[in-house]
């Protein structure tokens, strides 16, 4: 994933969430529509339900990030597991609106602004822990996304790191410099 050596805590936070709305992203565009709304059974969450909770958090999160708690008031969360979105279309905005939200309150932000305090749901968080907090929950969603877009995708899946048994042929491909970059 690493691209460049880098000691910026903040650019390597943003480079880590633009890599996993790629694999979000890639996973998505490997299955049908339906399978966007598709549950594994009774308990379990579609794409489309992840989808609506990652953005639901993500829009509280990260709106107002410095100066309002970043859990909303507005903010119903038991209802982001329920009725997602009704088309894929529908979905997709929702997951670039939430992430807009993330790339908006952590682009501007300087080294200086790490140690500020900011609360989720009244608890005191350096912006640094409250950057962590959701660098640990939205690639835990996003994992559950890939898990279910493999699943419904099959045979047909194609590989969003290195393909299974194919570990020595991805490393001379590096080596020689033929590798794209994931």
């Amino acid at each position: 994933m690493a691209l460049k050596f880098t000691t910026s805590y903040l650019e390597d936070s943003l480079e880590i969430f633009r890599y996993y709305k790629k694999l979000g992203d890639r996973a998505m565009a490997q299955v049908a529509d339906e399978h966007l709304f598709a549950a594994l059974d009774g308990e379990s969450n579609s794409i489309a339900i992840i989808v609506k909770h990652m953005a639901g958090n993500m829009r509280s999160r990260w709106t107002d990030f410095l100066t309002s708690d970043g859990e909303k008031a507005t903010r119903n969360r038991d209802s982001e597991f329920e009725e997602p979105a009704a088309t894929r279309e529908a979905v997709l905005r929702d997951w670039e609106d939430g992430w807009a939200y993330v790339f908006n309150a952590l682009e501007p932000l300087t080294d200086d602004d790490l140690d500020r305090t900011v609360h989720i749901r009244g608890e005191a968080h350096s912006v640094m822990q409250a950057i962590n907090r959701q660098v640990a929950h939205y690639p835990h969603h996003i994992g559950q996304i890939v898990l279910l877009a493999k699943h419904f995708a099959g045979p047909g899946w194609q590989s969003l790191s290195v393909p299974r048994r194919k570990s020595a042929e991805f490393n001379r491909q590096v080596a020689a410099g033929e590798a794209s970059q994931r």
